[in-house]
């Protein structure tokens, strides 16, 4: 590709149809944490405990699939173009909600979740046709605005999910289905192709393997340490989206309406920390005080939640959580800061598949041991084992982040 090619210019319908995918994209991933715990149970005939670990097993099937298929995806897309890649993962992510607003057993369950991990790394193409189409100094710019559609995608879809879910488990996948058609209907008209036929490349099956992203790892060894930090703490936080949902209807009776307002405001919190406060905090503290602060915080939420008597307190835990929202941004940045920007690529995409993994694995070990502890029978149940363990190992990230600090100090 020439290196003075000029992108197209940016169309209004181009990137408000991105923003609107990658924002859809995220509600229906939200969307369903309220209402997973009563869809299982009707479509299952099983109770909350046995609930938590099947939904463990199907956040593994959406996470493989996302994690095997997001490289192919891109690839296809820089072979064949954006726009078919797009509207079919549009397509795609309808085709989920559907089966499983029908779906008359668990195993559909699995497909749908499948299927919305394939169609979910949509984001990819995203990435892609926002770079087609914006001049490099524009990026950064466009970037922040789909990582917003991101996090407001994630704040509406468990408040939507929660209030539809009070009119039954299944009512937001048909409202999620007909927004998708509609999303796709849209891009059929207007989306315009942003790849024209001779910037694109021959596929090629080796460039696809989502292994392969983990070389950066291994040609750049300052980012093992952190790197580590990452796994830690996207491993011991992934207590919140696996067991939420059960532990707020085990623990306090929440109905699906409350599980979702919870996380909504998780959601705000969250954005508020780390897109209005993150860059003066680092400014004034440095990154590693910042980071130490956030993973602080951190632990005294997930100890709190186990310890919590009811909603004020949960309330109150959700303000006192906020700060952890520095950490995924600032560890990154140090670790941009650790390889050649001709890496800086390479780089996201290992994290992006460290995060995946991580987070995948966490989300089954904390739906088994919630499981574990609420199985009927038990002599001794407690929906709060999970967020002790979880506050325990944030602990231990926390002190494993200090030590990479204390030996290896960043550069100001």
């Amino acid at each position: 590709m020439s290196t003075d090619a000029k992108p197209l210019p940016v169309s209004r319908h181009a990137v408000t149809f991105v923003l609107i995918t990658v924002f859809l994209d995220m509600v229906g991933i939200g969307l369903i944490i309220p209402v997973l715990p009563a869809l299982i149970g009707d479509v299952g005939h099983v109770d909350i405990a046995q609930a938590s670990i099947i939904g463990g097993w199907m956040y593994l099937a959406f996470s493989a699939a996302q994690f095997a298929f997001g490289p192919l995806m891109g690839n296809l897309s820089d072979r064949f173009g954006r726009r078919p890649l797009l509207l079919l993962a549009i397509g795609g992510l309808g085709i989920d909600y559907v089966l499983q607003a029908l779906a008359p057993n668990v195993g559909w369950l699995y497909v749908g979740r499948a299927i919305a991990g394939v169609c979910g790394a949509s984001w990819v193409i995203a990435n892609a046709y926002i770079a087609d189409i914006t001049a490099p100094e524009e990026r950064a710019k466009y970037f922040g605005i789909l990582g917003a559609a991101f996090g407001v995608g994630f704040v509406v879809g468990p408040a939507i999910g929660g209030l539809l879910g009070s009119f039954g488990p299944r009512v937001p996948f048909w409202v999620a289905a007909a927004i998708s058609g509609l999303n796709l209907l849209y891009g059929f008209f207007v989306l315009p192709e942003t790849l024209p036929p001779e910037k694109r490349r021959r596929f090629e099956w080796r460039r696809s393997n989502p292994f392969g992203v983990f070389k950066v790892f291994a040609t750049y060894p300052k980012v093992l340490p952190l790197c580590g930090v990452m796994g830690g703490y996207f491993f011991f936080g992934a207590i919140y989206p696996a067991i939420w949902p059960f532990w707020g209807i085990a623990k306090f009776g929440w109905s699906e309406a409350m599980v979702g307002a919870t996380l909504a405001v998780f959601g705000i919190v969250m954005a508020l920390f780390q897109g209005l406060l993150t860059g003066p905090a680092a400014a004034r503290f440095g990154e590693a005080r910042v980071v130490l602060f956030g993973l602080f915080c951190a632990v005294i939420a997930a100890v709190g939640y186990g310890l919590a008597s009811g909603l004020v307190m949960v309330a109150i835990l959700l303000v006192i959580h906020g700060p952890e929202g520095f950490i995924s941004p600032m560890v990154t940045a140090e670790m941009t800061k650790a390889v050649p920007d001709n890496a800086q690529g390479e780089l996201q995409g290992g994290l992006s598949a460290i995060t995946t993994l991580t987070m995948l694995a966490g989300t089954l070990f904390f739906t088994q041991v919630f499981g574990h502890f609420m199985a009927k029978g038990r002599a001794w149940q407690s929906p709060d084992v999970g967020f002790f363990i979880a506050g325990a190992g944030l602990a231990v990230t926390m002190v494993a982040y200090w030590m990479v600090e204390r030996r290896a100090p960043r550069a100001e």
